[in-house]
């Protein structure tokens, strides 16, 4: 067994995770339901023929939010906003999809610009009121989700409202202004863009001069300031893209299934909160954000056919997100009291 496959059991992340799959199990025990039928539902729920379409379809989501919230948070930023920049990115994406007169494969490529300019350009304000207003971060952030999100819902039910219909939706996109989906699945090439976003995150992280810079101002920003990382220019940077990689999945999901904004569709599954948990998970590492994402989109996924089959409450998945974090909360607590230093997850 070589050094990485021995460093990779003994992290945190995997301790924090096998602790809540045991914690999970007491839990099924003590309500007298079978944790080995329960946990074979999951896995067979998300991963197995019927399921393994949603559970991508739902981690293109997650893991675009968990990126768009790694970003900054490497350096030490939290962004609060998601939500607000991910439903600009996403209304954006339909106004240029309803409204612009392209062909259909130039009016996707402009939607997805738009909405990715929407969220950054939503983003950079939040940076800009701290870095000009004194305003933090994640109070700024949080705050301006809120009218963002009003914004959209306004104009789904109002001036862009479906003539006729009931729900609180757009009109359906025209034919053709539509990601392409893979052998007829709801899976699309929105899942691709996600993913070479987060390879374009790891060579950032890994091989490049900012990246550098973005891994020593988050472990210690007094000393990245003093050999010279200017923080209001990294600030503006990270949010902006950040608030890019947001809108980009507001705009994928507008044009994928049902191809239309519908108020409260991209905000209902708390894609930014379960992405701000992956992120928080891996320790905004690259790597290690892909696979979180990709857990807790299994477990999203999972729940539901465990309820269906076996009669135990899909919210047992969100009690197994919740004890993941408490148990790697404390595996990293306790080593900095031992050694006084910080250790990364991946």
């Amino acid at each position: 067994m070589n050094e990485r496959v021995r460093g990779a059991l003994r992290s945190p992340l995997t301790f924090s995770v096998l602790a809540g799959v045991v914690v999970g199990a007491l839990f099924l025990v003590g309500t007298g339901a079978d944790p080995v039928a329960a946990y074979t539902a999951v896995l067979t729920g998300s991963l197995g023929p019927d399921g393994i379409g949603a559970t991508l379809t739902t981690a293109t989501s997650v893991l675009g939010m968990a990126l768009a919230l790694a970003v900054p948070l490497r350096a030490g930023l939290i962004n609060l906003g998601g939500d607000g920049q991910l439903v600009l990115g996403g209304i954006t994406a339909a106004v240029t999809g309803l409204y612009v007169p392209l062909p259909g494969p130039l009016a996707v490529a402009l939607a997805l610009l738009a909405g990715m300019a929407a969220g950054a350009g939503y983003a950079v304000l939040a940076a800009l009121c701290e870095t000009r207003l004194g305003v933090p971060l994640l109070v700024s952030s949080l705050l301006l989700s809120y009218p963002a999100v009003s914004l959209a819902s306004y104009l789904a039910r109002y001036p862009l409202k479906e003539p006729g219909s009931s729900l609180p939706q757009t009109r359906a996109l025209p034919d053709g202004v539509a990601l392409a989906s893979f052998g007829g699945s709801t899976v699309t090439v929105g899942l691709v863009l996600v993913v070479l976003a987060a390879a374009a995150y790891w060579f950032t992280d890994r091989r490049t001069a900012l990246g550098y810079e973005i891994r020593m101002t988050g472990l210690n920003s007094r000393f990245s300031a003093y050999a010279g990382v200017e923080r209001r220019g990294l600030t503006l940077k990270l949010m902006s893209v950040s608030g890019a990689v947001a809108g980009l999945v507001g705009a994928v999901g507008v044009l994928s299934f049902p191809y239309r904004f519908v108020d409260g569709s991209l905000t209902g599954p708390g894609y930014t909160w379960t992405g701000l948990t992956a992120a928080l998970l891996a320790a905004a590492a690259p790597l290690g954000t892909v696979v979180a994402s990709f857990f807790f989109a299994v477990l999203q996924v999972g729940g539901l056919a465990m309820e269906r089959t076996t009669e135990v409450p899909r919210e047992l998945t969100q009690v197994l997100q919740a004890v993941v974090i408490v148990f790697l909360a404390a595996r990293l607590r306790l080593p900095r009291r031992r050694s006084g230093r910080r250790k990364e997850v991946v």
